[in-house]
């Protein structure tokens, strides 16, 4: 196969080339001129020339009127008059120039089939399924060799079909209605087999066309599967041992050794890490394995004062600590789980802003209705390299400075889990020397109003300490 060409050039007719327009024009006059004359000097011989011009003239007009019947004809039978031996005229240079033209329109069209195959081909030999669909009659335009194994589509028997009823039972009367902001489908059970899990995409790759795509995601699900059962359980098996090593420690005493006293002070603070460690992960194993919360109506303005105590309580007076409470409305969703997302960046905040610094907790409504709860802090701030990654397990931007604080590294794929959940996002802002700002975003269906009956925003509510 040839490989793809980079566009369709011109190609260059077999044969000889044209005469030049120019010199055939010259070569018809002259010969029109040749034929005129000689028509004069006969007539004047014979007496009569007006005759005898005419004559010519109705001559030179039969014979062009023949030429342009015989190429209109060549042209209507889609063929190309063979060149006259000898002939350097106007016509004979006017139907070289339609030879050409036909050899490279030929040519083109070669190429653009070749092109066309090596697509078709390609899009063939792809693992996962493709399915052209029209845009204004969801109707199945072509798919792939994959689509056949993974969404039971049959070549040509179910072209033309409407998509959503040959892919019967995955939901995708709603899902194409959305267009352009169809939100890809992670799981979805495969129409010929359900333990074959795929990923559905809409690309809408034209106004016209869109382009389905589903890939199979079985194994990759099985084993994210088994990574959350093997975390859960070790997580959940270690809890035991955990609470035997903090039942010893509790009960030497360092009065009683105090050469031992480091090394006792030292066990305990590493057992609690493991302890803080474990409780992470089983939370976040938790709110893996779910795909909704109970909602109620969350009070925020409790929620904010807990906040408030916790930075408080986590700061010992090291830093100047902020509540503005600006929204005056309430949330829909976990208060728990919101709360431990919450307390989260709380948390990281006071632990990675020095002291004498300043750390803003702010509650506000969005331009788009929403409610947009930040953490705003000033200290060393996070380079943009790392942003990213910041919402990974595990992942440190400084690992020495997080064992030093006493942080998991799970904080934040905690809090990113719970926003999940509530259709909410986290955005992150940070600039080096200056702070960070962790946004939590929620959206219009998410506001509820507040328990109290304020129907303005209060004004800021301040506490500093």
């Amino acid at each position: 196969m040839r490989p793809f060409p980079d566009r369709l050039e011109s190609a260059a007719a077999p044969g000889r080339a044209p005469v030049p327009l120019r010199a055939a024009w010259r070569r018809t006059l002259a010969g029109t001129l040749a034929l005129l004359a000689i028509a004069l000097l006969l007539g004047l011989a014979l007496g009569q020339p007006a005759w005898t011009l005419a004559a010519a003239a109705l001559v030179l007009l039969a014979w062009h009127g023949g030429r342009l019947h015989r190429m209109l004809a060549d042209i209507d039978a889609h063929r190309a008059a063979p060149p006259r031996r000898g002939g350097k005229g106007v016509w004979n240079a006017l139907a070289g120039l339609l030879r050409r033209d036909r050899a490279e329109m030929r040519a083109r069209k070669r190429r653009l089939l070749d092109l066309l195959r090596a697509y078709r081909a390609a899009a063939d030999a792809l693992p996962d399924a493709v399915v052209v669909v029209d845009r204004d009659t969801l109707r199945i335009l072509w798919s792939n060799r994959a689509s056949t194994v993974l969404l039971g589509l049959h070549r040509p028997r179910d072209r033309g079909a409407p998509v959503v009823e040959r892919l019967q039972p995955l939901p995708l009367a709603r899902w194409l209605a959305a267009g352009r902001n169809a939100e890809p489908m992670h799981d979805a059970r495969s129409p010929v087999d359900e333990r074959v899990r795929l990923d559905l995409r809409l690309v809408p790759y034209s106004e016209d066309y869109w382009l389905l795509v589903a890939r199979d995601v079985s194994k990759l699900l099985h084993l994210e599967q088994m990574r959350q059962d093997f975390v859960a359980n070790v997580s959940h098996e270690l809890r035991t041992p955990l609470t035997v090593v903090h039942g010893y420690l509790d009960m030497l005493d360092p009065e009683d050794m105090p050469e031992w006293q480091p090394m006792l002070e030292e066990m305990r603070r590493q057992s609690q890490r493991m302890t803080r460690l474990v409780e992470d992960l089983l939370t976040l194993s938790r709110l893996e394995a779910r795909d909704s919360l109970p909602e109620e109506t969350v009070a925020m303005a409790p929620m904010l004062a807990a906040l408030r105590r916790e930075a408080e309580a986590w700061s010992q007076g090291r830093h100047a600590i902020e509540v503005q409470d600006l929204a005056g409305c309430d949330l829909a969703g976990s208060g728990q789980e919101l709360h431990s997302a919450f307390s989260n960046l709380v948390t990281n905040a006071v632990r990675y802003t020095p002291a004498g610094g300043r750390i803003t907790i702010r509650f506000a409504r969005d331009a788009g209705g929403g409610a947009v709860l930040s953490v705003q802090d000033t200290g060393q701030g996070i380079p943009a390299a790392h942003l990213p990654r910041l919402t990974e397990r595990f992942y440190r931007v400084s690992g020495s400075r997080s064992r030093e604080s006493g942080g998991t590294g799970l904080g934040l794929s905690i809090a990113k889990h719970v926003l999940g959940l509530h259709q909410a996002r986290l955005e992150v802002e940070s600039t080096v020397g200056q702070g960070s700002t962790f946004s939590c975003h929620f959206g219009p269906g998410r506001v509820r109003a507040r328990h109290d009956g304020e129907a303005e925003p209060p004004a800021a509510r301040q506490a500093s300490h």
